[in-house]
């Protein structure tokens, strides 16, 4: 019975001795086969810790630059319709509107946007110091300038005829052209305030608001030319008044935004006298803005 009894005992000692090996040769293979899958988990989340400002920072560029280029491609958009609409008038009209729109973007449109360039460096660095306040007076500043500078391009606009009898143009061609750019005087006054108050909201980081409705101004701007050329038999007129009629539509469409979304709550202080004040640092940096603006359209219509 002894002898029985040990040798039970010894089996017991093997399997429990078999039992401890297996179970720790387990928890090492076990260690083994987690330890590499670990260590590279650790390298993924450092890698994402690493590329998670990028992702984000592209993110938010992505945010506020595809906008602007759908808003690009409308504002193209608006004078193809409106050559649309000039070529079924005939070749007189078709060359008279086109003269009128190349010298109102060469006299006109290229000046004041040139000018409003220079308001995106200070509303940059005053939004960026929270000087919230600042911002909404230099749009007050830029939107004055640009009214005074209208008065000067209106001035020219008049005289538009004179100048290209002078420079030897058909007549008939002329009193189109003429015709065209009388009408698009009102025009001068709408982009005077589009450019300062697309800048306002550029800076705050606020840019599909007046992609939406620079798209429904599009969309409007279609029935209207039909309306005034078609229906009201306006001609040159009626394509001159349209493109008026939808710029001042997407002024005010922003305007009853910025009132809607109270976002002038931070930047408007009402209006203020010292937007007559402090012009010297504003014309450092947009006359050479407008230089180079128009250099660039400039040649633009050189080339077309």
């Amino acid at each position: 019975m002894g002898g029985f009894s040990s040798s039970c005992k010894q089996s017991l000692d093997h399997e429990n001795l078999a039992t401890i090996v297996v179970q720790e040769s387990d928890m090492l293979s076990t260690h083994l086969n987690l330890k590499i899958p670990t260590e590279q988990r650790r390298d993924m989340t450092s890698e994402k810790t690493c590329l998670s400002p990028i992702i984000g920072e592209l993110n938010c560029v992505a945010n506020v630059a595809f906008p602007m280029v759908l808003t690009g491609l409308f504002l193209y958009s608006q004078s193809m319709i409106s050559m649309l609409f000039l070529g079924r008038l005939g070749e007189l009209t078709l060359a008279g509107g086109s003269l009128a729109i190349g010298f109102a973007n060469i006299t006109g449109y290229s000046v004041l946007s040139g000018l409003a360039m220079g308001m995106e460096t200070i509303c940059g660095q005053v939004f960026g110091a929270k000087r919230f306040k600042v911002l909404g007076l230099a749009m007050q500043k830029m939107i004055l300038m640009l009214i005074l500078t209208s008065i000067a391009i209106a001035s020219l606009w008049f005289s538009m005829k004179n100048i290209l009898l002078f420079c030897g143009q058909d007549e008939n061609i002329a009193n189109e052209t003429q015709s065209y750019i009388l009408y698009s005087l009102p025009d001068l006054l709408a982009q005077s305030i589009l450019h300062p108050l697309r800048t306002y909201l550029r800076t705050q980081s606020i840019t599909l608001p007046l992609t939406y409705y620079l798209a429904l101004a599009i969309l409007l701007h279609i029935p209207i030319n039909y309306l005034l050329v078609s229906v009201l038999n306006l001609g040159i007129k009626g394509i001159a008044l349209g493109s008026v009629w939808m710029n001042f539509n997407l002024v005010g469409s922003l305007i009853v935004y910025v009132k809607i979304s109270r976002v002038y709550k931070k930047t408007w202080g009402g209006i203020s006298s010292d937007c007559f004040k402090g012009w010297k640092y504003l014309l450092n940096l947009s006359i050479p803005s407008c230089i180079s603006v128009c250099l660039e359209w400039w040649w633009y219509e050189i080339m077309i």
